[in-house]
């Protein structure tokens, strides 16, 4: 009561009575004109009043929180190449572009040494000339073919002979690479990284899945001047004013096929029509296929665009030995298991048409005691990348595949590639043994042809106008499976498990239901009767 008094009083009289705060139940308003007091309703005056400062002291600590996260970044100048490019030395060879034919910066010749490039792909001899200097690219060419050194050394080149000469802000990159996969856009980072080692260029990746906070706070404290991305994320991060594409000197699409077929067209667009005008930007446009569609988009994208076509069946005839045998669906699994074994296949990655299929292969092959892995559509992007990883680095010796994965799969030095089904779309079959013979090394490709898949080789031989030598493989690669491992059986997965005890338990239900013996076509009331 005193206290209530004494505030009134001290109100009137101008004073300041910090520990009043503490005991007033009602809101006190003092307006310094009058100096009246006005008294409402509500409960907690501070409270109510700094709620909206509140807030915003919460964003301003949210931000520093962000910006401590990773250390600032500054603007990078180039630094000078000392290495001798004489040492370079390759001999002329009729038909082949050597890399030292072209103007290339010293410090991307320098990488390309240390790569062991030599000569040119036929992509790379066909597209480099014109792409560095700056013309627009559209290139029909598989994976395999050595497109990503292609684009990746425009880039380069490019940043190079046109340094910035004013600041700018974070998130806005000036080389933007768009890829329909993580895995695709995980592979160009890391040979970017390799082809620009000399470089100090920034290059960040932003693709769904993972690290979606590591990757806010990348692109909020750094410059990113080569941006690597897949469409769903760099649309979250471009609605989140975190990216600007305003900015953008070079784009790259890659696989813009793939990107159709998974339906990323819309925010292709959204992407593309947030950079600037065609005619203020190089644009470098990379497919597989050309189909109508992709022709169309490929020609409002980019502008007076030089065009490099190659042809598949010229690239899988050159550099993949194609064998088929002929086979039985019970002969599959013995003749896969000899092969491997006999003939001592070091790096194999296996293609099956079906998940299950592909379950019960790795099941097997783990059960005869060979470092097998699954790498499909159900498995989440973690495991992907450490299976991947564990192959690429030769701890695994096979790796089970269906096409949901066969773009995605990325990996120098494979030496076999076997369909254990025969594919029914030729594109697939062509990415498939694409995995191998990659960018001019020789590679094998097996495929099974058996009863059920046979009749596939007549409609891929119309298509690449090829005919396939078929085979019967020899009567050791029919040996039997050593009997301690024919009698394993491989251990069903816990989705199989999970669907049998289903099973199991939908079958003891309907095993309660009373069950009539004999059809004697008599309804049920008739039946309680007799």
């Amino acid at each position: 009561m005193f206290k209530k008094i004494f505030s009134t009083i001290a109100g009137f009289l101008g004073l300041k009575n910090e520990k009043a705060e503490f005991s007033i139940t009602k809101e006190i308003e003092i307006k310094p004109s009058n100096q009246s007091i006005t008294k409402t309703g509500t409960k907690k005056r501070k409270e109510r009043v700094n709620d909206k400062s509140r807030e915003e002291y919460k964003k301003r600590h949210e931000k520093i929180v962000i910006s401590k996260a990773l250390p600032k970044q500054e603007e990078v100048t180039l630094i000078e190449d000392n290495w001798d490019s004489s040492v370079f030395q390759i001999p002329v060879s009729e038909g082949k572009t050597r890399f030292t034919d072209l103007d290339l910066p010293n410090s991307v010749l320098h990488a390309v040494y240390d790569l062991g490039f030599k000569y040119c792909t036929d992509v790379q001899a066909q597209s480099l000339p014109n792409s560095l200097k700056g013309q627009d690219i559209t290139a029909q060419a598989q994976t395999g073919t050595g497109k990503t050194a292609a684009f990746l050394i425009t880039v380069f080149t490019h940043l190079i002979n046109k340094p910035l000469t004013e600041k700018r802000k974070h998130g806005t990159p000036r080389a933007l690479i768009l890829a329909p996969t993580r895995e695709l856009a995980m592979q160009i980072e890391k040979d970017a990284r390799l082809l620009g080692k000399y470089l100090p260029f920034s290059l960040i990746s932003v693709v769904g899945g993972i690290d979606y906070k590591k990757q806010q706070n990348s692109l909020h404290n750094g410059y990113a001047d080569i941006l690597i991305a897949t469409p769903g994320r760099l649309i979250d991060f471009l609605d989140k004013k975190l990216i600007s594409l305003a900015s953008v000197e070079i784009l790259v699409i890659d696989e813009a096929d793939r990107m159709l077929d998974m339906g990323f067209l819309p925010s292709v667009r959204q992407i593309v029509l947030s950079t600037p005008p065609k005619v203020k930007r190089q644009t470098m446009f990379f497919t597989a296929t050309m189909t109508f569609d992709v022709k169309n988009l490929a020609e409002s994208w980019t502008r007076k665009a030089f065009d490099v076509a190659i042809k598949p069946e010229e690239k899988t005839i050159d550099t993949v030995e194609q064998i088929t045998y002929i086979t039985t669906v019970d002969e599959k699994r013995t003749l896969l298991y000899n092969l491997v074994i006999k003939k001592n296949f070091d790096r194999v990655l296996v293609f099956a048409n079906r998940r299950d299929e592909a379950r019960l292969l790795k099941d097997t092959f783990t059960a005869y005691g060979i470092s097998c892995a699954l790498l499909s559509g159900e498995v989440d992007q973690d495991q992907r990348i450490k299976r991947l990883e564990a192959f690429r680095n030769g701890k695994i010796r096979i790796l089970v595949a269906t096409d949901v994965a066969a773009r995605g799969i990325h990996v120098d030095a494979i030496t076999h590639v076997i369909n254990y089904n025969i594919p029914q779309d030729i594109e697939e079959y062509i990415h498939r043994i694409g995995r191998t013979g990659r960018a001019g090394a020789s590679g094998i490709a097996i495929s099974f042809a058996d009863e059920d898949s046979s009749y596939e080789l007549m409609k891929l031989e119309e298509l690449l106008g090829k005919k396939f030598d078929c085979i019967y493989p020899e009567e050791d690669l029919l040996t039997p499976i050593p009997e301690q491992f024919s009698k394993i059986k491989p251990q069903k997965s816990i989705t199989s498990v999970k669907r049998s005890f289903k099973g199991n338990d939908n079958r003891n239900k309907r095993k309660k239901r009373p069950v009539r013996k004999g059809n004697t076509g008599k309804k049920e009331g008739e039946e309680k009767k007799e």
